[in-house]
């Protein structure tokens, strides 16, 4: 068994995991097939070469960051079409100013149960930088040629956090911004007014899929059901 883990959870869209890294940062990585161009969202950790164990095909790719966490970056800058929201740009290329958490997972005890090639060790990795080659900002459209995806602007985690949704066919994307599990509104960066509007506005959000960079899927009742505890706890 390689280091990733992939299913297909309809035609076209695949998840992949990193099994043995510790859950807290075992981040999803998300394909979906395009007729024309792939999308390849979030890219895990970096601790073994990403692009040549996702099924992607032949086509371009469009290489969508949903922020700059370390768990979900790691494997950016492995595609040469590298995109992502400005506000998070500079810990994108590696530069001091937005917080990666590259030496808390670093730090994390046994951030691994198995290395992924014998003799690795976490003192032998290092968080490649992935600068932008474009950014992306609320309602940017990614065109894959039978089917779009529209940016969703939804700070709260981090700053710069965005989602992808398909209206059309109802899949969202949605980076850390919302999943089910803990939610994470007190790292640098975050900011819970920020995540208590993002919330406001995903309970309102049509759609039917939506994969989260943490935890199982999520149909739209199981979404709002989310939202509506965080607004609960935050929001008093």
């Amino acid at each position: 068994m390689g280091w990733f883990s992939t299913r297909q959870l309809e035609p076209g869209v695949f998840v992949s995991l990193e099994p043995a890294v510790d859950p807290m940062f075992r981040a999803a990585i998300v394909t979906v097939l395009g007729r024309d161009r792939d999308l390849q969202f979030d890219f895990g950790c970096g601790l073994a070469p990403l692009r040549p164990a996702l099924p992607l095909g032949a086509r371009p790719v469009i290489a969508v960051a949903s922020h700059a966490h370390v768990d979900h970056i790691g494997g950016l800058h492995e595609f040469a079409d590298r995109l992502g929201h400005i506000t998070e740009a500079a810990g994108f290329a590696g530069l001091p100013g937005v917080e990666t958490f590259a030496d808390e997972f670093r730090g994390w005890p046994r951030v691994v149960t198995s290395p992924p090639v014998p003799g690795w060790t976490v003192a032998d990795w290092t968080l490649r930088p992935a600068p932008l080659t474009g950014t992306l900002a609320e309602g940017d459209r990614i065109d894959l040629g039978d089917r779009q995806f529209t940016v969703l602007h939804l700070p709260g985690h981090s700053p710069g956090g965005i989602g992808l949704l398909d209206e059309r066919d109802g899949l969202f994307l949605s980076g850390d911004a919302i999943y089910d599990e803990e939610l994470l509104d007190d790292l640098p960066g975050g900011s819970v007014p920020d995540y208590l509007a993002t919330m406001e506005r995903l309970r309102g959000l049509d759609c039917r899929l939506v994969i989260g960079g943490h935890g199982p899927e999520m149909d739209r009742a199981r979404m709002v059901a989310v939202a509506e505890g965080y607004l609960r706890l935050r929001g008093g």
